[in-house]
């Protein structure tokens, strides 16, 4: 009992981690989230921890919530995430970019950057370590630096791999055009996840304010504009430095230059704060992986498009990745916060033991239970709302036939399943291996989102293209 007490005692302001203690293996990654003492307590003052303790009882107890009240708080930010993908898959179907490859590995980065920053605040709420406003504003500043440094190398590398994946195998490098692609990408990432970044600190704090639990709210808005914003940004840069690569060839490296040369600068805020210092150094692993799984689902779309018998698909594809993305980070927000209250790291509750099955992230009156159902019952009328939508927009190059529907929300409903099984059994076991889920387990969630998604999306398309659909405009 004790041990979970310490949990709660954090403060990020006085914590100092060092460059070697980083790398010398005595800090696993939930440091930032465990208190200034280990968890031994070997050294704790009893007094003081039971003085604590009433204290922590009063002030620290897990967020109580109906399913009704539950499933209110995360329909408005739904929808609201879900018309903004519909407006995502307009803009990318207008604009028609010709670096489909770059596309889900820049939208990928909400769920590596965007939505994991919101769930580590969700967290951060929920537990009282947005109290203190040192501490409040050591935890935000630490954490925008981090996600810009990141923002930029994943730009960086995921320009990288569509160059290596994409064009070198096909014959199409141009070193012209790398540039330009790396450019593009490099750009679109460091100012959407700024943007991004300062709408997620707001819409964490606005929470708190208004007695909303984050972690219902803060992960689907990171994602409502999210999308918009970076396929308005990518098409607009793209579209400028191609205008400038005959006449001033040289504007696209100096771009990509003044971005990266802007990383040792955010490096350097991260590190002077304790809650991003230790990610700084151990929090790569998920995102750099994460946007390899992503860069495979721009190699499916961009094969997919290629072919003018599908490429109705572009529409399409920013929401259903966007929605799964979405509620499966609210599913893993929601079970980080529900070990963080009630576990210590290494440790998982009881009927989170032996091996998975799918049942058990569905089946049961516990909290997480209640949240997975919930969430998979939003998959059918969700999409059939954004449907309808593009239908009513004139922009899905496709009629809403039953056949095509039927098939449509099969993959929607069959890849939220899929990612919410995962989802149950990720967290867990990054929980139990000693790393926090909230940086760990969306990047990669999300990653999975987008791969499936387009994954089932194409598989549709074709599915449909070869039965016929009785519709002779499917990807006109």
């Amino acid at each position: 009992k004790n041990l979970t007490n310490q949990t709660f005692l954090i403060s990020f302001s006085r914590t100092s981690i060092s460059l070697s203690d980083a790398g010398d293996g005595r800090f696993v990654e939930t440091e930032p989230m465990l208190p200034e003492g280990r968890l031994s307590g070997e050294e704790a003052d009893e007094e003081e921890e039971s003085e604590e303790e009433g204290q922590q009882q009063a002030t620290r107890n897990m967020p109580k919530e109906s399913p009704l009240a539950m499933a209110l708080q995360i329909l408005v930010p739904f929808l609201l995430a879900g018309f903004g993908t519909v407006s995502a898959g307009v803009v990318l179907d207008i604009v028609q970019v010709k670096i489909f490859i770059l596309v889900p590995a820049l939208l990928g980065l909400k769920g590596n950057l965007e939505m994991t920053l919101a769930s580590r605040l969700s967290t951060a709420v929920n537990v009282g370590k947005m109290d203190s406003p040192i501490e409040k504003w050591n935890l935000i500043i630490g954490n925008l630096a981090l996600k810009q440094v990141q923002a930029t190398v994943i730009g960086f590398l995921a320009a990288v791999a569509a160059v290596v994946l994409g064009w070198i195998p096909e014959g199409k490098f141009q070193i012209g055009h790398a540039v330009l692609l790396c450019s593009s990408s490099v750009a679109t990432a460091f100012i959407a996840s700024l943007l991004q970044g300062i709408l997620m600190v707001g819409v964490i704090v606005g929470s708190k304010k208004t007695g909303i639990n984050p972690d219902n709210v803060a992960t689907p808005i990171a994602a409502s504009f999210g999308d918009l914003i970076t396929l308005a940004i990518l098409a607009w840069i793209s579209q400028g430095l191609y205008n400038c690569l005959d006449s001033h060839p040289y504007v696209s490296s100096l771009v990509c230059g003044f971005f990266m040369c802007l990383t040792p600068l955010w490096m350097v805020i991260s590190s002077k704060h304790p809650a991003s210092r230790q990610l700084l150094y151990s929090g790569w692993e998920p995102v750099i992986t994460a946007m390899f799984i992503s860069s495979i689902g721009g190699l499916i779309l961009d094969k997919t498009v290629s072919d003018p018998n599908l490429a109705g698909i572009v529409v399409y594809t920013p929401v259903i990745n966007g929605i799964g993305g979405n509620l499966v980070a609210i599913q893993s927000s929601r079970i980080s916060t529900y070990l963080h209250f009630h576990s210590t790291p290494g440790e998982v509750p009881d009927e989170a033991k032996g091996c998975y099955y799918p049942c058990r992230t569905f089946c049961g009156t516990g909290a997480n239970h209640r949240s997975a159902q919930v969430l998979l019952l939003l998959v059918v009328p969700g999409h059939l709302i954004f449907l309808y939508t593009i239908d009513l927009m004139e922009r899905g190059h496709t009629s809403l036939t039953p056949v095509f529907m039927v098939v449509y929300l099969a993959a929607a409903l069959f890849q939220v399943f899929l990612l919410l099984c995962i989802s149950d059994w990720m967290v867990h076991s990054m929980w139990k291996s000693g790393k926090d889920p909230d940086s760990f387990s969306i990047p990669y969630l999300t990653a999975l989102g987008d791969l499936l998604g387009t994954a089932f999306l194409a598989l549709s398309f074709h599915f449909l293209w070869v039965i016929g659909d009785q519709d002779s405009d499917v990807g006109d």
